[in-house]
């Protein structure tokens, strides 16, 4: 599954605007900073929403901390995005500070985005608030592996059933969509997704005319570095690694000093075509024994019993299967032990190259760490190379499924971020 950068289509800002790194938390911009006094309040505004949603709940003292800036000036910013209808604002229900109580302020929960993920097996739909706050989201399940029209098929199916709600409640301010492949980070075109059988297909512009919202396109596993980045396991880390396993192989998404690799196209972090096994199968991409052909979900799901439409079962079987480990079936064990060896081998390669300080394992791959979490933290330790294997961690997805409607959502967000007063300009079409 290939790692891609991001693409925007049709009524949006820059690429580079809707770059997911920009919606990783900000530093707090100060009043000093722009070539004028419009850049500065952008910037400022852009702070202080930007801390707010990804703190929840900040009171107003914790803003004037936090920026910099004074008080009046922090009150006067709060006062805007409350009349954008970004932030709302609401005294403490207890304190036990001495004087009069900071004013609590949180995301917005009016502002929302739509965000979108097909898979072999579904189109999965969310809605999701400011802050990362899954509204709804609706798993339609497919018979077959959906073609490009079908998806925009049923998108445009869930939300104009949404619609009334949509209207009656809620500024939307676009829609994300997660792709397993390979999204051009200039116009949205998906390039290839292998699992789906996609080449050259303009799925942004064609969601966005049948909706009539702003789409920002992104791989899957990009999506997924940021909102574990902004609201999991990596929050606040400055290099870090996430590599997932799911429906369409394995994909990775990778951070570096705080800003997402992207590569000149946006294909960079293709960790799922890692070399882990030279005598292995030849991979859809032409190489042999890439990791998405030597750790693979189907396996697993033939081992523990589970038809391959029960894939969303996967993760909870494989913990139980492994709940006494003295007593796991054998051909259960042979499979996970096979599939640890090559993740290993990976994790190597990665620790290596990147020198992150963290790597994320999302999908089945946070359960395959999870029942030998041991057999990870050895193969690091004994395989990668003194200096970056020194201080790196393992961990897996805090996000569970949550993952990535979070993460496409947060495309949606990212120009609101950047440039809170645009929000009038989207909503207005």
């Amino acid at each position: 599954m290939p790692e891609s950068g991001v693409a925007t289509s049709g009524r949006v800002p820059s690429a580079d605007v809707a770059n997911p790194a920009a919606a990783t938390p900000p530093i707090a911009v100060v009043g000093t900073k722009g070539n004028n006094l419009d850049d500065v309040r952008r910037n400022n505004l852009a702070a202080v929403l930007g801390l707010v949603h990804t703190g929840g709940a900040v009171s107003r003292a914790q803003l004037t901390r936090e920026t910099g800036l004074n008080r009046s000036t922090v009150g006067a910013l709060v006062a805007e995005l409350v009349n954008l209808r970004l932030v709302d604002e609401a005294e403490p229900t207890t304190t036990k500070q001495v004087g009069r109580p900071s004013p609590v302020i949180m995301p917005s929960t009016r502002t929302v985005a739509l965000a979108v993920n097909p898979e072999l097996d579904a189109v999965t739909i969310g809605l999701v608030g400011l802050g990362g706050r899954i509204i709804k989201r609706i798993r339609y399940d497919t018979i077959r592996i959906p073609s490009v029209e079908e998806v925009v098929n049923i998108v445009s199916a869930v939300v104009a059933g949404m619609r009334d709600e949509l209207d009656a409640h809620y500024d939307t301010v676009g829609i994300g969509l997660a792709v397993p492949g390979l999204v051009r980070a200039g116009d949205g075109v998906v390039t290839l997704t292998p699992h789906l059988g996609w080449r050259n297909e303009p799925l942004s512009q064609m969601l966005q005319d049948a909706i009539g919202l702003p789409v920002f396109a992104a791989n899957d596993a990009s999506v997924g570095v940021v909102a574990e980045r902004i609201f999991g396991a990596g929050r606040g880390v400055e290099d870090l690694v996430y590599l997932n396993g799911g429906a369409s192989g394995i994909g990775g998404g990778i951070v570096s000093d705080g800003r997402l690799l992207r590569g000149v196209n946006g294909y960079a972090g293709e960790l799922g075509h890692t070399l882990v096994n030279s005598a292995g199968v030849v991979c859809h991409c032409g190489a042999t024994g890439c990791l998405e052909t030597e750790v693979r979900r189907e396996p697993l799901l033939q081992a523990l019993g589970l038809d391959p439409t029960e894939g969303d079962q996967l993760e909870g079987a494989l913990l139980a299967a492994y709940a006494d480990p003295d007593r796991v079936a054998p051909e259960i064990a042979a499979v996970v032990d096979r599939q640890l060896a090559y993740l290993g081998v990976a994790l190597r390669n990665i620790v290596n190259v990147f020198n992150p300080k963290l790597v994320i394992l999302g999908g089945f791959l946070g359960a395959l760490s999870e029942i030998a979490p041991e057999r990870i933290e050895h193969a690091v330790a004994t395989s990668a190379m003194m200096g970056p294997r020194d201080d790196v961690s393992t961990v897996r997805a805090a996000l569970g499924r949550d993952l990535l409607i979070v993460g496409a959502a947060e495309l949606a967000f990212a120009p609101i971020l950047a440039d809170p007063a645009s929000v009038e300009r989207v909503l207005a079409g």
